[in-house]
């Protein structure tokens, strides 16, 4: 097994595999023996950096024996798209999709905390010190949460 690393591919959901490579091998070959057929669609972090250039070996990036690389598996194929025209009719259908859950989440929680807002301005009287203090600190938080989804 000389030659050989070990390399613990990790994905979102928490579940780990290993897979055997050499440290010759480049991104593009450990792609297409963990994911046959689905290469294009994975994406693999290493440190924090997306390892985009197929062409570079894991001796290169540095990937050792016992390394965890995390794994994305995005959407839609951003390779296999324009080779297929077919999809034409599916695609006015492709965007309501993500509408269905966490694009209309940011606009939901902003229209709340401006209701929190406006009631605070327009009746002080109910609102306590520590209710204040919450809604400061929930109003900052969003704001965070919304630059860094929005931000990327």
């Amino acid at each position: 097994c000389s030659g050989l690393i070990k390399i613990r591919l990790k994905f979102l959901n928490d579940t780990e595999e290993v897979a055997v490579a050499r440290p010759e091998d480049t991104v593009g070959i450990l792609k297409s023996k963990c994911f046959p057929g689905q290469e294009s669609q994975m994406k693999l972090i290493y440190r924090g950096q997306l390892l985009q250039d197929q062409a570079r070996t894991l001796r290169s990036l540095r990937i050792t024996d016992n390394c965890v690389i995390h794994c994305h598996r995005s959407r839609g194929a951003t390779a296999a798209t324009p080779a297929l025209p077919e999809p034409g009719p599916a695609v006015p259908a492709a965007p309501g999709l993500p509408l269905a859950g966490g694009t209309l989440m940011v606009p939901t929680v902003m229209v709340v905390l401006a209701l929190g807002w406006y009631f605070r301005i327009n009746y002080r009287q109910l609102f306590t010190a520590p209710a204040t203090v919450s809604l400061i600190g929930v109003t900052v938080l969003v704001t965070f949460l919304a630059f860094g989804l929005y931000g990327q």
